[in-house]
């Protein structure tokens, strides 16, 4: 198949179908990730490994941090050496055998099995995160009006993936005074490295027959493509960069200093907030009725960080679809407008929190409701950035260095998640205000999103009307 063929092989929804196999492959690869991280900073301050809550706060942003940083480097590798489909598959490879490493703790000694787990998942996704991102962009053609759609609707595997996760992996891993003796860390590691693995077999089975020639060779080895559309397309991208294309990076690099902000106070889920969930908020237990089995089922704190993802597929087509309504009656709003409402939703999201916490005492958890509505007014403000950034990077950024700016857009989130670990540990320092604590990022976001609507019209110049 032609990578003609590839972009014009629709479904009946108007999108590419190599869009939902990449769909498939990104969900298995989040449900990896996000089952580990739902037991991290658990898994750092448990007997096991011991450590204190600042410590395990700052290596979570650390490792978080890295997360987003090896992609410039695989995105660069990608683009010049060897490929973004053989890319994919190095970094599945790699974070699959991480997360068998820190399941591992009981066979070497577990720091060990700690840290070299997680760097072979942070060098793993450096591999894969920008080069399946980039090839869902080149299944759409330059300025094509289902793109955004597209990139929501492969948001949406992403938090499929990201929402069962932590069921899985918290109903085997997560270890309290009250779990069954069969309940140990290592299971939870193991279900998100088998999680993988099935993404992986899917992928190689998969990918030629919905991809065609796209993302397979470096465009400096065009030589060896038959394909006449991607010969061009190399071509294309040996000419020097000009002014309109330094104008367009420009946006990029605005685009990802205001997604450092977001990102520093967005994954505060899985340090801060992860945490206050367990010990701030009240864990009721649903007893089930006789019909049922008459058992009972103890909420766990790990099952917060479904709540985002699973709003997020909900979510995610009403915002595909508002966004393609509007552009058809000529109303979307611009990228740097819809960067604005994100930041802003998200320091709003905080400021529920912060009242919420008032309610907090030594006696007295306060509602999962508070916690739970963080989250959902978090996602609005995600969907408005996330997917939206994504998509921006493949219709901005010049087509030699694809991969190489998706990287410098996901280091967005290598500063933030850096900033984010050190901002948790303020939470040790504020336990007795936790108001405090929450109204600081509410204040920050919420203004900071007041500035970037501000200065919209001199970043839509730099974009040079791309939509």
């Amino acid at each position: 198949m032609t990578d003609e063929e590839v972009k014009h092989n629709v479904t009946k929804t108007g999108h590419p179908k190599g869009l939902y196999m990449l769909f498939m492959v990104e969900m298995w690869e989040r449900f990896n990730y996000y089952g580990m991280r739902a037991l991290l900073v658990y898994f750092m301050t448990s007997a096991i490994i011991g450590f204190a809550d600042p410590t395990a706060y700052k290596i979570y942003g650390w490792f978080a941090a890295f997360v987003y940083l090896t992609p410039l480097f695989g995105g660069f590798l990608a683009d010049r050496y060897i490929g973004k489909r053989h890319a994919i598959t190095i970094g599945a490879v790699l974070m699959a055998v991480g997360q068998f490493t820190l399941a591992a703790y009981g066979l070497i000694p577990p720091k060990v099995a700690l840290f070299t787990g997680l760097a072979l998942i942070v060098i793993g996704n450096g591999f894969f995160k920008p080069n399946i991102s980039s090839i869902v962009g080149e299944l759409y053609e330059p300025n094509d009006a289902r793109r955004d759609g597209g990139f929501t609707i492969f948001y949406m595997g992403i938090n499929i993936g990201a929402f069962f996760a932590p069921f899985v992996t918290g109903y085997l891993g997560e270890v309290t005074p009250t779990s069954p003796a069969w309940v140990q860390w290592r299971w939870g590691f193991m279900a998100a490295g088998v999680g993988m693995i099935i993404g992986l077999v899917w992928y190689l089975v998969a990918q030629n027959k919905y991809l065609g020639h796209i993302g397979l060779v470096p465009a400096r080895k065009a030589d060896k493509i038959q394909d006449p559309a991607e010969i061009a397309k190399a071509k294309e991208a040996e000419k020097p960069l000009s002014p309109e294309d330094w104008d367009k990076i420009k946006a990029i690099f605005t685009f990802t200093f205001i997604a450092i902000f977001f990102f520093a106070f967005f994954e505060q889920a899985g340090s801060s907030l992860s945490k206050f969930a367990q010990t701030s908020i009240h864990l009721p237990t649903i007893h089930f009725p006789a019909w049922l089995g008459n058992w009972t089922l103890q909420i766990k704190a790990s099952w917060f960080q479904s709540i985002n993802p699973i709003a997020v597929v909900i979510l995610a087509p009403l915002f595909a679809r508002m966004w393609i309504k509007l552009s058809h009656k000529g109303k979307e709003p611009s990228t740097p407008l819809k960067f604005s409402a994100g930041v802003f939703l998200t320091g709003f999201g905080f400021l529920v929190l912060a009242i919420g916490a008032l309610f907090l005492s030594p006696e007295h958890q306060i509602n999962m409701m508070w916690l739970v509505a963080l989250y959902i007014i978090h996602t609005c403000g995600e969907l408005c950035l996330s997917p939206v950034g994504l998509s921006m990077v493949t219709k901005l950024a010049p087509a030699k260095f694809m991969s190489l700016f998706m990287g410098v857009w996901l280091a967005s989130s290598f500063v933030g998640n850096l900033m984010g670990g050190y901002f948790a540990t303020l939470s040790d320092k504020l336990k007795t205000s936790m108001s405090t604590f929450f109204a600081i990022p509410a204040i920050i976001l919420m203004v900071f999103g007041l500035l970037v609507w501000a200065f919209s019209g001199q970043i839509k110049k730099w974009m040079h009307g791309v939509q």
